[in-house]
């Protein structure tokens, strides 16, 4: 009698939250979503990029609105501004024997290493930069102080086999890093390496190499001093002039057949002067804060990224899909439990709804959130990532092209935790019934998408994570990604699932359980 007993409590009380959570989520609907992503996408917010005008002012008007629908900031706060280091690849110049090379033009970078100012530094040739006991291209080479001019990659005999290891694998010398720390061991003032693929990345990815670069102001580095890459046709043309009569083709088969190196001091100088980098830009992760009762020191975190990519070329970037939707998934979802919240029938477990920024400059905002977590990463059970829900991909159009937004790919949802999971199905098929597609929920899936969304950050720190995502479009990463091409519809329904889900979590009796 007692276990019955039990039983019909239990009931009553899971029924009760169960009733709750429905009480709310008509403040999820078409129209009040279709209000925000009017303004986030607007042309006002300039394509919110990342430490410019318009993310500050979208920024602004989640603050706002947190504040309005009664939710208080974290720990005295609404914001977590972080650093940022912005370089310019652009805002540099390279003279050769007095002559200046354009940037793009006639060399390219990564805008990956510090500003420099040198001036007629001497040039060695030194053929693949390779320091190995069966190849050698630095017997009685000094490069200290010098720049060098190489080749990318290993040299091959006449068979096709690696000189450095005698076979057709390649040895660790083929790796750009283990030349690069060898060089600046070395004492290397710089590096000119020819690229066979010149043509390629300047035409391909032009947009790349020319727009700017944006890393947290504490990341090192990735180059101690100067890369940058030429053309083989540059690269003949400076040989000529700094006295070496053979081309490169000449040269490498010259190494090929004698099985040697082929190194030359040059008759050129050459200075490097930059002015690319910026580490005077900030940017904010958003803080709504939904403080839970009884289980309040755990916390559900949910994320979407609010930051896109700006203006080229006179053409502003919207996002509306990207990530305008999820933005305004997550402040519709953070009325509801408000409103909850307000009416006494507030989450178990705290729940905090944060906008993060520079997801679109490499998952920088989450990044540094997750190396500065606000609330300790242990108290965090799972975090819940919307990024892109707004509109029909191409495998979700029938024959004859008419759409079905009635889905949502499900990334990650199993990785790390099996409850996680369970709870997301569960809920979709109670409440939304969506097709949830299971497509790219691979750790291997080609596209890497799983890597490419702020739960990662949560995810690789051990905390369990769901990536809810409508697929790409043609509209991706382009100027035409705009409102009048969003599902308000879809937007809804989506977020009613991750509602429910989120308020299970919130709710019920056991934190879910890690595998």
């Amino acid at each position: 009698m007692r276990l019955f007993i039990i039983f019909f409590v239990f009931q009553g009380v899971f029924n009760v939250v169960f009733a709750q959570g429905i009480n709310y989520v008509n403040y999820i609907n078409p129209q009040v979503a279709k209000k925000h992503l009017d303004y986030l996408a607007s042309n006002e917010l300039e394509g919110r990029e990342a430490g410019e005008k318009g993310q500050k002012l979208a920024g602004a008007y989640l603050m706002q609105h947190f504040a309005e629908f009664g939710l208080p900031p974290l720990r005295g706060e609404y914001f977590q501004r972080f650093n940022l280091r912005v370089t310019y690849p652009e805002k540099i110049t390279m003279t050769i024997n007095g002559d200046t090379l354009r940037y793009f033009r006639d060399f390219i970078h990564n805008s990956d290493f510090d500003d420099v100012n040198f001036s007629e530094a001497p040039v060695v040739f030194i053929g693949y930069g390779i320091a190995s006991e069966r190849y050698n291209d630095f017997k009685g080479v000094d490069v200290r102080g010098k720049v060098v001019l190489m080749f990318d990659g290993e040299p091959k005999d006449n068979k096709s086999r690696y000189l450095v290891t005698g076979t057709k694998e390649t040895s660790e010398w083929n790796s750009r890093t283990t030349k690069i720390n060898n060089l600046v061991q070395r004492g290397a003032l710089g590096i000119i390496m020819v690229s066979p693929n010149f043509e390629m990345y300047t035409s391909s990815y032009a947009h790349s190499f020319q727009s700017s670069k944006m890393k947290l102001e504490t990341d090192p580095f990735g180059v101690p001093i100067p890369l940058v890459f030429i053309s083989e046709k540059k690269a003949n043309k400076l040989l000529k002039a700094g006295g070496i009569t053979k081309s490169l083709n000449k040269i490498n088969k010259r190494i090929s057949a004698k099985k040697r190196a082929f190194t030359k001091e040059l008759n050129l100088s050459v200075g490097i002067h930059s002015d690319m980098v910026n580490d005077k830009i900030t940017s904010e992760n958003v803080l709504g804060f939904v403080e839970g009762s009884d289980k309040k020191d755990e916390f559900v975190i949910v994320t979407a990224h609010y930051d896109h990519i700006g203006k080229h070329d006179g053409h502003i970037y919207n996002g509306a899909d990207d990530d305008g939707s999820g933005t305004t998934a997550l402040l519709l979802m953070a009325e509801a439990f408000a409103k909850a919240k307000a009416a006494g029938n507030g989450p178990r477990r705290s729940i905090l709804f944060m906008p993060v920024s520079a997801e679109e400059k490499g998952l920088l905002g989450s990044r540094y959130y997750s190396e500065n977590p606000i609330i300790p990463l242990e108290n965090t059970i799972a975090n819940l990532n919307i990024d892109m829900i707004g509109r029909v991909d191409k495998a979700h159009h029938d024959s004859n092209n008419h759409p079905n937004p009635n889905y949502v790919y499900i990334i990650g949802s199993d990785f790390l935790s099996n409850d996680l999971h369970t709870i997301n199905e569960e809920q979709n098929d109670l409440h939304t019934q969506l097709e949830l597609d299971y497509t790219f929920n691979s750790i291997d899936d080609p596209n890497h998408f799983y890597q490419r969304s702020d739960h990662y950050n949560f995810a690789k720190n051990g905390i369990p994570v769901i990536f809810y995502f409508n697929g790409t479009h043609e509209d991706y990463h382009q100027p035409t990604d705009t409102v009048d091409k969003i599902d308000f519809e879809k937007i809804a329904k989506i977020t009613q699932l991750i509602y429910y889900t989120a308020w299970e979590l919130a709710n019920r009796e056991e934190r879910i359980r890690i595998d």
